[in-house]
């Protein structure tokens, strides 16, 4: 486990013309913030929207919230100005939307460059069309790119897929997707849940997406934070478990032996690799 682990369970999105949201978002526990331009920002109030997401950017009233913006699309009135300001700005990462392959990735880089950002300003790619999903591993393996998002409402509209309760219909293009993350070694986000009040479906969801190997959730609601940190998070039962894992397999190794059961659970290399990842996980949230 690399020691610049940075735990990102949740990941809200901030409609960033809504200065209200913006103030209330730095008591939220989320551990990143994407403040929006796009989808929750309307035409009118798009250039408000971009003012103060970038003086939130830069502010330092976040606390250790790691803190992105989402640009509209470069084929929109605003993308390119919206890119420039976030690399004045300097946030972690500019968030962008319905990128289709390498090439546009290349473009918002060279905007960043252009605007004076920082090289800790990476990329966020969010990952929502069939031609983004068939070049994912391109995607993925960009040099500017720290993460990808999985944007699930545009993915299945632009499938014609429907969004069920289990998400059959778009697990096998999010297995894709976080197949090429752990192939490039990036972070990977899975996508929104829409009904805020249904709590059951939502904690079904993000348990999905936990056990699929996903590093964490964006969120659309502050309610859906605290369970998001929980379900992402190695329980204290699963960290007891784990050190007992490397404990006994330290001693093992000093009898000469590679394997044993711990628990009846048959314990090798790989399951006290698993056991060091999820120590190291618990100490980087414990930082925070």
């Amino acid at each position: 486990m690399s020691v610049n682990y940075r735990p990102r369970r949740s990941v809200l999105y901030m409609p960033a013309a809504n200065e209200r949201a913006l103030e209330k978002a730095k008591n939220l526990e989320a551990d990143a913030l994407i403040f929006d331009l796009e989808d929750a920002v309307s035409p009118e109030n798009k250039e408000l929207a971009r003012d103060q997401a970038c003086a939130a950017a830069s502010s330092s009233e976040y606390g250790h919230r790691e803190l992105t913006i989402r640009c509209n699309g470069l084929d929109t009135p605003w993308g390119t100005d919206d890119v420039l300001a976030a690399a004045a700005a300097a946030p972690a990462a500019v968030v962008i939307p319905k990128v289709d392959g390498p090439d546009y990735l290349d473009h918002v880089s060279a905007l960043l460059d252009k605007g004076g950002a920082p090289a800790s300003t990476r990329i966020w790619a969010m990952v929502e069309t069939p031609s983004g999903i068939l070049k994912v591993d391109q995607i993925a393996g960009h040099e500017r790119i720290a993460v990808m998002v999985m944007g699930t409402n545009d993915m299945a509209k632009e499938l014609r897929a429907t969004i069920t309760p289990d998400r059959h219909a778009l697990l096998p293009y999010l297995a894709k997707c976080l197949l090429s993350a752990r192939a490039a070694d990036i972070g990977i986000l899975d996508g929104v849940y829409n009904d805020i009040k249904d709590e059951t479906g939502f904690s079904s969801v993000c348990l999905q997406g936990a056990q699929m190997g996903f590093d964490g959730k964006t969120l659309i609601h502050p309610n859906q934070v605290a369970p998001t940190n929980k379900i992402f998070s190695p329980s204290m039962d699963e960290l007891d478990f784990h050190r007992q894992v490397i404990e006994e397999f330290e001693a093992a190794e000093k009898d000469g032996r590679g394997v044993l059961t711990v628990n009846g659970k048959m314990i090798e290399n790989l399951h006290v690799d698993e056991a060091r990842r999820a120590l190291a996980i618990a100490e980087a949230i414990a930082a925070l």
